[in-house]
């Protein structure tokens, strides 16, 4: 009926990345489960999924009516270049058979299936996910997100030596998949500096795992953007000293340049995805601009220090 999600995205503690090995014991949310190991196109890391019972309303829908769910959302947590940890938590909604509550082992044996008790409306269901402001006591996968994303960051060892001059907001990507006959357009907004909602109808046969790997992705790259606009803003070319302005630049080309790749996760339905995205986003566009205007200060460094001229 439904596949909807929270993906929050952010920075790994610590001076540097890590490696292959640390991240994937930092994700290890799971005892005796295998983590995902990748090395290309870039080293991934990421935990197996691990299922959290609820048992809450999940909205208010359009008529003020509230939906019950029962079942289990699927946690887990990913490392990127050894920089970017994720926390994803994500469910597929059907409609319960009736209204009785069964046993838990009914819910337990379907993972990642919370069913929906009550007279349900699925675009009206929808709409409460995909809405910015949430009901607090309707489900929150966000928490749920968060949470896996702080174990994370909280296994990380304190070896004294903080990341200097990085510091980057975490970012929460929530998303909607509707079923339909055919797929619709793509719906991705910004409602403020942190959340961002992506609603899309897609066949009934899309394969939930892929969707939400292409969730991921594109909250990676969302991340990766808003990041690097910040720091290019706070590196204020042309205002500040030409020295000041390219220390603050730095650490845009040490961690975060070369993680751009956008579309190699989730296969074709995510290439797929990935275009529809760009034609109406254009983030590809918008991030070789500030990359080739990181580059140029850079160049323009370059060629200063070999004219022996001072930076200005």
């Amino acid at each position: 009926m439904l596949i909807v999600g929270e993906v929050h995205t952010g920075l790994l503690r610590g001076r540097g990345p890590m490696s292959a090995n640390d991240a994937a014991l930092l994700v290890d949310l799971m005892a005796g489960e295998p983590v995902l190991r990748l090395e290309r196109p870039r080293p991934y890391v990421r935990s197996p999924e691990r299922p959290v019972g609820v048992d809450c309303p999940l909205g208010a829908v359009a008529s003020a009516r509230q939906i019950r769910g029962i079942g289990t959302v699927l946690q887990r947590a990913a490392i990127t270049g050894g920089h970017i940890v994720q926390g994803t938590a994500w469910a597929t909604l059907t409609p319960a058979a009736g209204s009785a509550r069964q046993p838990w082992s009914h819910y337990l044996a379907r993972p990642g299936v919370i069913e929906a008790v009550g007279r349900v409306r699925p675009a009206e269901l929808a709409d409460a996910f995909a809405a910015p402001a949430r009901d607090p006591a309707a489900l929150d996968l966000g928490d749920v997100a968060g949470r896996a994303s702080d174990a994370v960051q909280s296994a990380v060892p304190a070896d004294g030596r903080p990341r200097e001059r990085l510091r980057l907001p975490r970012t929460r990507l929530r998303f909607v998949v509707e079923q339909a006959e055919t797929a619709g357009p793509l719906h991705y907004t910004v409602p403020d500096d942190r959340l961002r909602v992506l609603r899309v109808a897609l066949p009934a046969d899309a394969e939930p795992r892929l969707l939400v790997a292409f969730a991921e992705d594109l909250a990676l790259h969302d991340w990766l953007l808003t990041s690097v606009i910040g720091i290019v803003e706070r590196a204020e070319i042309g205002v500040l000293p030409f020295g000041e302005s390219l220390r603050r630049l730095r650490p845009a080309v040490d961690h975060l340049l070369h993680l751009w790749l956008p579309g190699r996760r989730g296969g074709d339905l995510a290439r797929g995805l990935w275009t529809a995205l760009e034609r109406q986003e254009a983030l590809s566009d918008q991030w070789r601009l500030l990359r080739d205007r990181i580059r140029d200060q850079v160049a323009l460094a370059a060629v200063e220090a070999l004219a022996g001229e001072p930076a200005r």
